[in-house]
């Protein structure tokens, strides 16, 4: 081979090199597990079905992104608290556990583009005079949260009157106000809307967020190639469709009552 020819294609390939490391590294994680991690005690969006098996609407994302990506999906169950440790060290490669994006969260890891928006609601026991979150912070109160959660984080950096009772599943808490042994349990628009259903006879709800959030997926810091593949997947897969058919299969009753009563649905 002539010696400029040689030396053509080897500075092409140097070139191509320079240009394209995304590129490679796409190669490289094509075929390897995506491992998303996300706390399986949240119907509908994570739980798992009677033989045990995750599902929900947040399993089904993780499945569908995995499937994107041309990659197999792992899901990693721990809990909610946990989650943001496991993806600092490298454990899991993303969270998509109804994960609130905050400025607190930001500063040890990063986040997608939002794709649902929700906000924190109120859980009332059935005789409390409360009508607004200002109304819980009075000596006497007693207000649950979910620990690790943004319902968590407002009420102890907001209600300085108010004693917090901090607990480490949703349903002690709700049990907590269903028995008229908390007078409100701060928890995101869908679940006290489900809770409120659930327990009619001895709570009610304040369904209008009074402090607006969005969920995101958990992403480690610097992976930013991974990042604008997950926020690619998302604007298509809303314009395909992809949440309203979640919407549709996991929360078709409720979507349809969100409707009814004139309220704006998360999805």
């Amino acid at each position: 081979m002539d010696k400029k020819i040689r030396l053509f294609f080897a500075a092409a390939a140097a070139l191509l090199t320079l240009v394209s490391p995304a590129g490679a590294a796409d190669k490289a994680e094509a075929g390897k597990p995506l491992v998303v991690g996300m706390e399986l005690a949240y119907p509908p969006f994570e739980m798992t079905d009677p033989q045990g098996k995750p599902t929900g609407v947040s399993v089904d994302l993780a499945t569908d992104l995995a499937k994107a990506l041309g990659r197999p999906v792992v899901i990693e169950n721990m809990a909610f608290d946990g989650l943001i440790p496991a993806l600092k060290t490298g454990k899991v490669d993303l969270i998509i556990s109804s994960m609130t994006a905050t400025a607190e969260r930001a500063q040890s890891i990063d986040f997608s583009d939002p794709y649902i928006a929700t906000g924190l609601c109120l859980l009332l026991k059935k005789d409390s005079p409360a009508r607004s979150i200002a109304d819980l912070d009075r000596k006497g109160v007693k207000v649950a949260v979910k620990k690790g959660t943004t319902g968590h984080v407002f009420a102890t950096g907001n209600l300085k009157q108010a004693e917090i009772l901090v607990l480490d599943k949703e349903s002690a808490a709700v049990l907590e106000v269903a028995q008229g042994k908390a007078d409100a349990f701060i928890y995101d628009q869908m679940s006290v809307y489900q809770n409120w259903r659930r327990n009619q006879a001895t709570t009610r709800a304040i369904l209008e967020p009074f402090r607006k959030e969005s969920w995101a997926v958990g992403i480690r810091k610097g992976n930013d190639a991974l990042r604008a593949e997950v926020n690619a997947f998302l604007k298509d897969y809303r314009a395909q469709g992809g949440f309203d058919r979640l919407g549709d299969r996991y929360l078709k009753e409720m979507k349809d009552e969100f409707k009814s009563m004139g309220s704006a649905f998360f999805m």
